[in-house]
């Protein structure tokens, strides 16, 4: 009987240096409640995934990444390859949406026996790939099956409506940057929401960012991802109790703003080349201030009206072209101002613009 071959040894880590494994993307998937489902099927559901994912390629004219995949592996509940990175920003889009659509006929035509809804986790790193039994694994792949194992992208997939959402996709930070914020995928940043992944009983804490293909219902609830992931990325969050989603990012504040200007004893210079200038010294000691700067035009500065308590010795000229409460000044020069007077300039036109 022959002897079986000794393993070669491996210098230790940090002991010497070599070459890196080439980087692969790695795609891994996960069928929702696969264990709820009646043992009976499991075998189909096992049998259906790679046949869906293949489907996927070939929909979107991605065939040549299924034909070339590197160690792939059926996991039971689902299925992870290695691919060329090249292909990433294809992957992302417009592979996920295909993959949406594909199980959503697949349910379709399934008549209710088994619905499938995936979770999809990408990732890229270095990764042997020597095409052996034992190729592919390393750090990358570790972290791939993580973050599809995160809180984030399990409760995106459950919170989804199930005749809807049937792919929640999550992506590593690096696959992010390198495919979409880069500009390479055919889809915008903002379709995307960033997260901090983690797994349940896991030393494991990364950023990430989610997409899904098909939202449905609140998705961005702020129960549903947390309150660290509102906070921390910008949505607002309501009272405990509140189910309101937040709102869109996208959407500006609907108040008007308020601008306070000060400059205690020294030249405070408002406007625009296209506008007439403001000069004001302030007094700080007599409490002199520009403030409640909203709405009309001062100098090329929005303005309702300038109020100060004391100014002393400062003259306003050139207001050539400007308005002040929707009123003409033509250029006349208003000279030093004493006392309590002139706090707020309200009226019709100035003598030089009759």
């Amino acid at each position: 009987m022959p002897a079986s071959p000794r393993p070669v040894a491996e210098p230790r880590p940090h002991s010497a240096s070599r070459h890196l494994p080439p980087y692969r993307g790695i795609l891994a998937v996960d069928a929702k409640d696969f264990t709820g489902h009646p043992a009976v099927q499991h075998e189909y559901i096992s049998r259906s995934v790679p046949q869906l994912l293949e489907r996927a390629f070939d929909r979107c004219g991605l065939s040549e990444i299924w034909e070339s995949r590197r160690f792939p592996t059926s996991t039971g509940d689902g299925y992870v390859l290695g691919f060329d990175p090249a292909w990433l920003p294809f992957v992302v889009h417009p592979w996920l949406p295909a993959l949406q659509d594909v199980l959503a006929e697949f349910a379709v035509h399934a008549a209710g026996a088994v619905r499938i809804r995936l979770r999809v986790s990408l990732h890229v790193g270095p990764l042997p790939d020597s095409g052996g039994d034992f190729a592919g694994n390393g750090t990358a792949r570790n972290d791939t099956h993580r973050l599809l194992d995160s809180r984030p992208v399990k409760g995106m997939l459950a919170a989804s409506d199930e005749n809807v959402t049937y792919v929640a996709a999550i992506l590593s930070d690096r696959c992010y940057q390198d495919a979409v914020a880069s500009g390479y995928t055919g889809r915008h940043p903002e379709h995307f929401i960033e997260v901090p992944a983690t797994v349940e009983g896991k030393q494991f804490d990364q950023r990430a960012h989610l997409y899904v293909p098909t939202p449905s219902g609140s998705l961005f609830d702020r129960r549903i991802l947390g309150e660290r992931v509102m906070r921390d990325h910008g949505a607002p969050t309501a009272p405990a109790g509140d189910a309101a989603p937040p709102r869109p990012r996208s959407q500006g504040p609907t108040h008007r703003t308020t601008v306070s200007n000060r400059a205690d004893r020294g030249n405070l210079n408002t406007g625009t080349v296209h506008g007439g200038q403001s000069v004001t010294n302030n007094d700080a000691s007599h409490g002199g201030h520009v403030g409640d700067i909203a709405g009309d035009q001062l100098g090329g500065v929005a303005g309702d009206h300038v109020r100060g308590d004391h100014v002393r010795g400062d003259r306003i000229s050139g207001f050539a072209g400007d308005y002040v409460r929707g009123d003409r000044h033509g250029g006349n020069r208003a000279e030093t101002v004493r006392g309590d007077q002139g706090d707020t300039h309200r009226g019709g036109p100035r003598e030089a613009d009759r």
